[in-house]
């Protein structure tokens, strides 16, 4: 897997790219969670769950449908959760912001088995779950895999942020820049003189 810090460039990287604004601290923050949440599987290690088993690292958890059900999560959250809805333009629940907060954590939780499954190690990722205990990789795999927390700040903890840095971090920041650069200009109402 990247790190646990990696998995945050997805929903970061979303919301450096969108309109000031578009994406609240609170969606962020549940964007942020929707990517880690995935590894507290590791948990199926201390439960002696097999690696290889549909509920071990990588497995269910790492699905589309896991995934999907955190984005249908936060689409009830989003519209009926409090009176502060994770939409930032009103104040009362719409259905435009209900589809913005599940897509938005749907995309932020599908992004962590797929930058896994773009590692140099482990069994791949279960997306197809529970339809398929199948494990995939990703045809092109630069990403080291990252240690587990013991090894983590060692000499291959850091080869593995390094590794991080080139292909997760640096790349969705040149995108980000590449995408303000191209947005039009915001048009601002004309002062009468």
């Amino acid at each position: 897997m990247p790190s646990i810090i990696t998995h945050a460039a997805v929903p970061l990287a979303l919301w450096c790219a969108a309109d000031r604004g578009r994406i609240p601290p609170r969606l962020l923050a549940a964007g942020v969670i929707a990517t880690m949440l995935p590894d507290a599987d590791v948990l199926a290690f201390a439960l002696h769950i097999p690696y290889a088993d549909a509920f071990g690292h990588r497995g269910a958890s790492h699905s589309l449908l896991f995934a999907g059900v955190l984005a249908a999560l936060a689409a009830v959250l989003a519209f009926f959760g409090s009176r502060r809805p994770w939409s930032a333009v009103s104040s009362q629940p719409t259905p435009a912001s209900t589809v913005q907060a599940a897509v938005f954590v749907f995309i932020c939780a599908a992004s962590h088995p797929l930058l896994d499954a773009m590692t140099s190690g482990g069994l791949g990722v279960a997306l197809a779950w529970p339809w398929s205990e199948h494990r995939f990789f990703a045809p092109w795999r630069p990403i080291r895999v990252s240690p587990f927390a013991p090894q983590f700040f060692s000499a291959r903890g850091l080869a593995t942020l390094l590794s991080e840095l080139r292909w997760v971090w640096l790349p969705l920041a040149g995108a980000v820049v590449a995408w303000k650069l191209i947005q039009p200009a915001p048009a601002f109402p004309r002062k009468s003189s």
